[in-house]
């Protein structure tokens, strides 16, 4: 199967959307991530489930809940979030899905996974933190803290 563009690239823009908002220490809540992106929260909720199962996420129950990096921004490589979406999907796709017979077996099966390798590879070497470093070039600025207030 061919990088599905859908839901791995929602699953890397949201990795990179709590990357970029939250990182280790603070979290981002799903309705302000799903505003953000432009997304319905229940699309999204399935693919936050996969990444935190994944370990890629940490989930963070509370009145300040929600969902932060589940590692250092370095350390996840985005082949590992692909992977995570797309074994969570090959998972619910039904067995015989496609084509079937020698042709497909012994040329188209080979073919794919040979062009499957060859998508893949770029994202093992490029990380959130690499993501992080083009939008610091493309003049996106993080958002600071908000400053910790008191009222008595």
């Amino acid at each position: 199967m061919l990088i599905r563009k859908d839901r791995a690239m929602v699953a890397v823009t949201i990795m990179l959307d709590v990357a970029f908002h939250a990182g280790r220490a603070a979290t981002v809540s799903a309705p302000d991530m799903a505003e953000r992106l432009g997304m319905a929260r229940r699309g999204m909720e399935p693919v936050l489930q996969t990444l935190s199962r994944a370990g890629l996420l940490d989930s963070v129950r509370g009145p300040r809940g929600g969902y932060r990096l589940g590692r250092p921004r370095r350390d996840i490589r985005l082949s590992e979030i692909v992977a995570a979406v797309l074994e969570d999907a090959a998972d619910t796709r039904p067995a015989g899905d496609g084509p079937f017979g020698r042709l497909q077996s012994e040329v188209i099966d080979p073919l794919w996974t040979q062009l499957d390798a060859a998508a893949l590879a770029p994202l093992a070497v490029l990380t959130l933190e690499d993501l992080l470093k083009r939008a610091a070039a493309a003049g996106l600025r993080r958002p600071t803290a908000e400053p910790i207030s008191f009222a008595i």
